[in-house]
């Protein structure tokens, strides 16, 4: 099983380690993660899940 985490990457910074090492890190917004849909085997041919993580933007059509 994979495990992960959905976000907008926001920016980097840097913090100090309990020894005085500086260490870069990212900076991740993480909303609401929502399964959107499931894959199964015996219909899909495997497993899997789409997962979501923001509103959905709306197109603007002239």
């Amino acid at each position: 099983m994979t495990k992960g985490i959905l976000g907008r990457k926001i920016g980097m910074t840097q913090v100090f380690g309990e020894n005085g090492d500086l260490i870069p890190v990212t900076v991740v917004e993480a909303s609401q993660n929502v399964v959107l849909q499931k894959k199964t085997e015996e219909v899909d041919g495997y497993n899997a899940i789409q997962v979501g993580y923001e509103d959905k933007k709306s197109l603007q059509k002239r």
